[in-house]
């Protein structure tokens, strides 16, 4: 194979004569309208991952300049090491070779890392890092500025991709694009805001996805692990016990109301107390009330300003 036929740069007109995977675009849309945008994103490309057959599916995002990258969210097949966390707040020149190509809203086919041009060495030395054999990446656009990518690694094998296979994240990436960065103005700023923030990893299966510790309502401990609830009311197991939690949550926003639980004050709706009942305070968006221990009440009630 020699060099130019390594890779491929395919804009989405080239893509058209190909049949796109419909179940794929279905998927995406069954995720992105029922579930809490960032857990419809690892779950969308949970299910691209294990329908395309592939090692990872991932998504990164681009700052407000599009000058910095950051790994979001991820998706392994099982015994695939995982390398979310790895890339956070890097700069854009590391990727410069892919990074031309994604902005002209081109789908990149790397059918062999290995053989990747000279241009592309530190893009390369990357991928060879992460035991990546072959890639397929494309641009995630929204009112005609550069968002996001999402894409797929092969590890085992590699893998020669197919036009249908990339008109088919183009069409995924419309729906994401759409669900991410196309709410209200406020929403969109919102998540351009959070690129700084550091994330939390929560590993879910197969698959690691970054979350931002203000979508974070609460943590509460299960014997061995522990019960993260959500900006929506849902909660996902997270191996590590609560003593990890109250090391890794920042404590200007988090505090302990329990031996067993965590709370986020931003997310505070109400606190109930009196002197001959129990004291609790209702998370938003969570339908139970959690309970508070009479050691905590003092400086709960200090950090509520109540």
């Amino acid at each position: 194979m020699d060099t130019a036929a390594s890779f491929e740069s395919l804009g989405r007109d080239q893509c058209a004569a190909a049949p796109a995977p419909g179940a794929w675009v279905h998927q995406v849309a069954l995720a992105l309208m029922s579930r809490p945008q960032d857990e419809a994103i690892f779950l969308a490309l949970q299910a691209l991952g294990a329908m395309a057959q592939v090692d990872r599916a991932w998504m990164f995002e681009y700052d407000a300049r599009a000058l910095r990258f950051r790994n979001t969210h991820e998706w392994c097949r099982s015994a695939i090491s995982s390398h979310v966390s790895d890339l956070q707040d890097a700069p854009v020149t590391m990727i410069a070779w892919l990074h031309r190509a994604l902005s002209l809203q081109r789908a990149v086919m790397i059918h062999d890392v290995g053989r990747l041009p000279r241009a592309a060495r530190s893009l390369r030395a990357e991928m060879q890092r992460q035991q990546d054999r072959s890639v397929l990446c494309v641009p995630v656009f929204h009112e005609g500025r550069l968002r996001a990518c999402i894409g797929f690694d092969a590890t085992r094998e590699p893998v020669r991709w197919q036009p249908a296979q990339a008109l088919g994240l183009f069409l995924c990436a419309d729906l994401i694009a759409q669900a991410r960065y196309g709410g209200t103005d406020a929403g969109c700023g919102r998540a351009q805001a959070q690129f700084y923030e550091p994330l939390l990893y929560l590993r879910q299966g197969h698959g690691t996805r970054g979350l931002a510790p203000a979508d974070i309502l609460g943590v509460r401990s299960a014997r061995d692990y522990s019960l993260i609830w959500l900006a929506g009311g849902d909660s996902v197991k997270d191996m590590r016990p609560l003593s990890a939690w109250a090391a890794l949550l920042p404590l200007e926003s988090f505090m302990r109301i329990h031996r067993t639980a965590l709370i986020n004050l931003g997310h505070v709706k109400v606190l109930e107390r009196g002197a001959s009942r129990p004291w609790t305070v209702q998370l938003r968006g969570l339908g139970q009330p959690w309970s508070v221990s009479r050691p905590y009440r003092q400086e709960l009630r200090s950090r509520l300003g109540v």
